[in-house]
């Protein structure tokens, strides 16, 4: 996994997507929330089906690149790991610029980062085009005696900001394969209203810095 560090936060990931251009459709993705809720585990369980209990800080911003196979699509995921902390903010909004969909991550056993999810989506509509698709993920949901978040309430606040919401585990693998196929199909769902000719369903974004497809699309006929 490369690591990004503040003087090359700019840097693409060009090791993989070079040796791999057998692919339909990019779609960047990236995870983000509080310190600590997860995301860097969720992504190796997704990426490389691994977990480590040992918790290291993303310094900065880290990537993993996965392809998938969704209604008969190859589909190249470049999953952008940010770190939580607020000293690295301005490098982690950096990316948010491109991005086609978030996973917005908390920890069911810590109020801060639930408390926190109202700020990511802020930060989301501030920095992100307006057609991104989120998926709100109550990470950990394996330590259910130490639960502080009602799965209702988050479910609730997830409607109020018109994000989808899954309850997943990177420990025990729970759920973590179906939240990143949702947000591929959700994205493969709006794209496909685009070009059945809703203007609404997404407008036309493509950022200079994302690789586009052999077809010259960043876009998905999924």
């Amino acid at each position: 996994m490369a690591s990004v560090s503040d003087s090359r936060f700019l840097q693409q990931p060009t090791q993989k997507d070079a040796a791999d251009q057998n692919f339909d459709y990019m779609f960047k993705l990236l995870i983000i929330g509080n310190s600590s809720v997860g995301k860097t585990s969720f992504l190796f369980r997704y990426a490389d089906d691994s977990f480590t209990p040992a918790f290291v800080s993303t310094v900065g911003i880290d990537f993993k690149v996965k392809t998938v196979f969704r209604n008969n699509k190859r589909i190249k995921l470049q999953i952008w790991d940010t770190a939580g902390q607020e000293r690295y903010r301005t490098i982690t909004t950096a990316y948010y610029r491109g991005a086609m969909g978030f996973l917005l991550m908390y920890d069911i056993t810590n109020h801060d980062s639930f408390n926190a999810v109202q700020d990511w989506a802020t930060q989301i509509k501030t920095y992100s085009w307006d057609n991104a698709q989120v998926i709100l993920v109550g990470n950990k949901c394996d330590m259910e005696d130490d639960r502080l978040i009602p799965t209702e309430d988050s479910q609730r606040l997830a409607e109020e900001l018109g994000f989808q919401f899954f309850e997943a585990s990177a420990k025990d693998n729970i759920n973590v394969k179906q939240v990143f196929e949702r947000l591929v199909d959700v994205i493969c769902e709006k794209m496909n209203q685009a070009m059945e000719g809703d203007d609404g369903a997404l407008t036309n974004h493509k950022d200079p810095n994302l690789q586009e497809s052999p077809m010259g699309q960043t876009s998905c006929a999924c």
